[in-house]
């Protein structure tokens, strides 16, 4: 499987407990199937608090099939659901569920959703209306690598490209 992570850097060697904590899955390596999705967020790093950097799109290939073979310990959110609103919650809230985990997979708490999810997190909608909000929104992609031997054994990194910036277009 084809995956790829949008930075403001080459990545050949991921750690799975390096940047910000209290992210949607927790700590760890996050990655998309959706090329443009990473492509959009290498933009957003690359420009974000005024730095003017690169913006790289790293692209990986991922042994789904041999990790799943291996017992790797994957948590699968097709969409937004109950579980996937109180797990992305918990993880904000700083719950690191590395212990129960390899791999999560899910939908993205991104512009589109956040406010729904603060609102939840803040007691100021039910569960219900939460569900209710989110329930026709589009689910983005995303898998948050929680293990650094499952990065090690199964994800291969396969190139880094410089994206062009739209000033460096005709």
């Amino acid at each position: 499987m084809t995956l790829y992570h949008g930075s403001q850097m080459s990545v050949p060697q991921p750690k799975a407990k390096v940047g910000r904590k209290n992210l949607d899955f927790g700590p760890g390596f996050y990655l998309t199937k959706i090329r443009k999705q990473a492509e959009d967020w290498a933009v957003v790093m690359a420009g974000r608090k005024g730095r003017n950097e690169e913006a790289v799109l790293n692209t990986f290939q991922f042994d789904i099939v041999q990790a799943v073979a291996d017992g790797v310990r994957i948590k699968s959110f097709p969409t937004y659901d109950l579980e996937w609103l109180d797990y992305v919650v918990a993880c904000r809230r700083g719950k690191d569920y590395s212990s129960e985990y390899d791999m999560v997979e899910g939908g993205i708490a991104n512009d589109n959703v956040i406010d729904t999810v603060e609102d939840y997190e803040k007691g100021i909608i039910t569960a219900e209306q939460a569900l209710g909000q989110l329930r026709y929104k589009k689910v983005n992609h995303q898998l948050c690598i929680l293990s650094q031997a499952v990065i090690d054994k199964y994800l291969t990194f396969v190139e880094s490209t410089v994206l062009e910036s739209e000033e460096d277009e005709p």
